[in-house]
Formats: structure tokens, C-alpha cells, sequence
């Protein structure tokens, strides 16, 4: 009984020390939501195999902020709060965390299963038997039994089928990281999109403000000179039109406004009903004039960009899958062990019932050959082919494009910054025309029609200055996320450096 005691304490010992041999799947992905992962940072975790350089910059995220009133936020405190509030983070976390947790299946898949079981029973047997007298007799033989046993099943040797599998899992994983990361990139380069165009929403709103006082200078001086006896009626009508239609294009100024808004909020994640106060973004620098990107930017860029990297980890993880059909032909090598004690008790009849203990342990190894399955295997075998020949299809094309997007948005930064410096001479142009207009008209030297022309065209310069220098953030902050350096709350100027 003691031998039966040790041997199954053995067991137990030894399944202990197997299971700390397992890689903690909390440490294969990031901490929280908003914290980025980064390879080799944690025990357990692993890289992407291959030519590609897997390094991959991580996202800087401040302390926690709450939407606070009265607060103004700047850009970095968007995406900060972003990170923390946007439910996209969160999606891309708990995925990259079941990727984690396969991982650990697989693992799991080299250990020993160990049960523990308890089969208990109870039979009558009644047996007829002749008498002396030529009767018959019925003897009842009553047998019960209680048996624990502890059974250890173990797959020692596959060729390789479980490692491969394990391989999957482990690219599997890391192509779910990478994708957080990603999300992240994704997250910060909306909010920064949303931001400029709030931005430029709100400066068309207050170009429309002061194009309606505009107006109302040009009434007023209308009316003057008509009280002089030098206008006509006709003047202060058009003058009076013309405070009219500044007056709707300020209202659908602050529409756009209020759209904007709700974009910026929508970007970050918050609800539509939060009121919150952002910083002004005309003021905001605009990165200088780059050239065409060469082999080496291109090169470097696709060596952080998470499409680029998930896609590979999903080829390897579908060649690994592919290894893993191939090794289901070869044999495998079992080891089988049970330990188990019987309790029971055999009574026949009104004799004295007879109790039995017993012990039983046993180890054997087994081998087990495939021979048919109905092509089971082999339909699996080529399925991993093909879908390892798709990967690599996945994985060229998301290259292509990526070297695609980069060079569209590096020329997008080239036009928009040549644009905001023609759009800037044209409004220094118009200011003056208009200033001189004005004048003209105040002293009755010009007419109403070229001042409500020069306002006109003042009002056009204004607002394609602001789209212009909106455009160039909007497009530098594009390159940023197409080049793989959107991973900070930092301005799409410094990103591009």
C-alpha cells in the first residue's frame, strides 16, 4: 500500500514539475489595452523568424487623463485618451490574447495528460442449483468494489507534428501582436486626422466671421454714402446681399463645425454627448519639403509597418501548419502508465462475505502507424499548401501596396506644401486688393462692385490657405502612417524626421 501511495505522489510530482515548463500566456501579449507590445519583452515571448527586421517601435502613452470641463486638449492628450477609451484597442488586445492562450494549448500538447478516475460497482448474481430432493434452490452471489485509479497518457515522439504546430501558434501570436500594435498606429493617425480636420472646420468658421464683419463694414459704408448723396439705393441693397449671404455661409461654416466635432469625438471613442474644449491647430508647423523616398526609406518602412509584419507571421505560421500535415503521416511513440487500487466485497448465499483489496500498476509504450483514413491527412496536407501558397500571395501584395502607399503619400506631402505657398501669396494678394478696394470706395473712387469682388476673393484666399495648410498636416500625418513612424502622440512633422 505504501509502493501504491509513492508511485501515485510521483505522479503528481512529476505533472507539477511539467507544468512549470509552460510559458505564462498573460506574458505573449501586452498588459492592458493601451500599453503596445514589443517582442522579446517578457518571458516567454518570441519573435518573427525570417529575412524582415521585426523591430517594432512602441507606442508612448501619458498617465491617465478623464475628460475633464473647461480643460483644453491638445493632440497628444487626444490620442492619450484615445488609447485608453477607444473600444478598437481593446478588440485587438483580447485577439492578441487568445492568440496567446493557443499558444499555450499548443505547449500544453508535448506534457502528459494525468486523470484521475474512481469506477465503482455493484452485481448480483442468483444461480440455480438441484437439490436432493429434485428441487431447485437459487444461491444469490453479491460482489461490489470501488477501484481509484490514476492513468498517465503521454505522446513522446511525433517527428516533429506537435513543434510544428507549436510554430503556428507561436506566428499565430506574434501576427496578433503585431496587428495590437497596428490598431494602435490606426488609432493615432484617425485621431490626428480627425484633429485637422476640426481644425480647419473651426478656422473656416471664424474666416466666416470676420468675412460677415467684413460686410457689415462695406453696409455701413454703402449707407454713408448714400446719406451723403454720392450712393445709391441700389448700393446699400447689394450691400445688405452681401451681408446676407455672409451670414449663411457662417451658418453652414458652423455646421461643417459641429460635424468635425462630432468626428473628432467619434475618432477618439467617446460618447457623441461629451463636451470637450481642443486646442487650435492653426498654428501648428508644417514639416519641410521632402524628396522621393529611397530604397532604403521604402526598406526601412516595411520593416516596421504592421501589415507588412503580420503578414509575414502569417506565412510562417501557415508553413509551419504545412509541416505540421506532413509529420500526421509518420508514426508516433505513446507511454501509458496506471496506478490503481480495488476495495470490494463477495458474499454467496448466507455465507460470510469475503472482502478484497488488490493494487495494480502497470507502464507500457506503444506505437501507432497510420495506414488509412480515408485521406483525411492528405486533403489536410494540401489544404496547408494551398493556403501557405495564399499567404505568400497576401504577404507580396501587402509589400506592393505598402511601397504603393508610400510613394502616393510622399508625393501628397510635395503638392500640399506647394499648394499652401501659392494659397499664402494669394491671400497676401487679396488683403491688399481688398484694403485698396475698400478705400477706394470709402473716398468714392471705386465702386461697389469691386469691393464685394475683392471680398469675395478674400474670403476664397482665406479658406484655401486654411484648407492648404490643413492638407499638408493631413498629408505629412498620412506619410508618417504609411513609412510605420505613427507611434507616438507626437506632431506628423517630427514623426516624418
Amino acid at each position: 500500500m505504501k509502493s501504491t501511495h509513492a508511485r501515485r505522489a510521483t505522479l503528481l510530482f512529476g505533472c507539477v514539475l511539467l507544468s512549470g515548463c509552460l510559458s505564462d500566456p498573460s506574458k505573449l501579449t501586452s498588459s492592458a489595452p493601451d500599453k503596445p507590445w514589443g517582442p522579446g519583452g517578457g518571458n516567454g515571448s518570441f519573435a518573427v523568424h525570417g529575412s524582415i527586421n521585426d523591430t517594432l517601435a512602441t507606442t508612448s502613452t501619458g498617465p491617465e487623463i478623464q475628460v475633464k470641463s473647461g480643460k483644453v486638449y491638445t493632440l497628444s492628450e487626444l490620442i492619450d485618451l484615445g488609447q485608453r477609451s477607444h473600444p478598437s484597442t481593446r478588440v485587438a488586445w483580447e485577439q492578441a490574447r487568445q492568440a496567446a492562450a493557443a499558444v499555450g494549448i499548443a505547449e500544453g500538447t508535448f506534457l502528459p495528460m494525468i486523470s484521475a478516475n474512481v469506477i465503482a460497482g455493484y452485481q448480483d448474481v442468483v444461480t440455480p442449483l438441484p437439490t436432493l430432493l429434485g428441487g431447485t434452490d437459487y444461491v444469490s452471489t453479491k460482489a461490489s468494489g470501488v477501484t481509484p485509479n490514476i492513468a498517465l497518457q503521454w505522446l513522446l515522439f511525433d517527428f516533429g507534428e506537435r513543434q510544428a504546430l507549436l510554430n503556428a501558434a507561436q506566428q499565430t501570436a506574434v501576427a496578433a501582436n503585431i496587428s495590437f500594435n497596428g490598431t494602435h498606429q490606426a488609432l493615432i493617425h484617425n485621431i490626428t486626422r480627425a484633429y485637422y480636420l476640426y481644425g480647419v472646420a473651426r478656422q473656416k468658421s471664424e474666416i466666416a466671421e470676420h468675412s460677415l464683419g467684413n460686410s457689415h463694414k462695406i453696409l455701413a459704408a454703402a449707407q454713408g454714402r448714400y446719406s451723403s448723396g454720392i450712393g445709391t439705393s441700389i448700393e446699400v441693397a447689394q450691400a445688405k446681399q452681401l451681408v446676407a449671404q455672409s451670414r449663411f455661409r457662417l451658418v453652414q461654416a458652423r455646421d461643417g463645425l459641429d460635424d468635425a466635432y462630432q468626428g473628432l469625438t467619434g475618432a477618439v471613442g467617446l460618447a457623441p454627448n461629451v463636451q470637450i474644449k481642443v486646442a487650435s491647430s492653426t498654428g501648428r508647423r508644417l514639416p519641410g519639403t521632402r524628396g522621393e523616398p529611397t530604397d532604403k526609406v521604402v526598406q526601412q518602412a516595411l520593416s516596421r509597418r504592421p501589415d507588412v509584419l503580420a503578414s509575414y507571421a502569417a506565412l510562417k505560421a501557415s508553413e509551419a501548419n504545412e509541416r505540421a500535415a506532413a509529420a500526421a503521416f509518420l508514426p508516433k511513440v505513446y507511454l501509458g502508465a496506471v496506478a490503481a487500487a480495488n476495495r470490494g466485497r463477495v458474499q454467496a448465499g448466507n455465507l460470510p462475505g469475503a472482502g478484497l483489496q488488490s493494487t495494480t500498476s502497470g507502464v507500457m509504450l506503444g506505437v501507432t502507424v497510420p495506414i488509412f483514413d480515408g485521406q483525411i491527412r492528405k486533403n489536410r496536407q494540401r489544404q496547408a499548401a494551398s493556403a501557405t501558397r495564399a499567404a505568400a500571395a497576401v504577404h507580396r501584395q501587402t509589400k506592393d501596396a505598402a511601397v504603393r502607399e508610400i510613394l502616393l503619400a510622399s508625393n501628397s506631402v510635395r503638392s500640399a506644401l506647394a499648394s499652401y505657398e501659392a494659397a499664402s501669396e494669394l491671400r497676401r494678394a487679396s488683403v491688399v486688393t481688398y484694403n485698396a478696394a475698400f478705400e477706394a470706395y470709402q473716398n468714392g473712387l471705386g465702386t461697389l462692385t469691386d469691393v464685394t469682388a475683392a471680398d469675395s476673393s478674400l474670403l476664397d484666399a482665406r479658406e484655401a490657405q486654411a484648407d492648404a495648410h490643413a492638407a499638408s498636416l493631413l498629408a505629412a500625418s498620412s506619410l508618417a502612417f504609411m513609412l510605420g513612424n505613427m507611434t507616438s502622440s507626437s506632431a506628423p512633422e517630427d514623426a516624418l524626421r
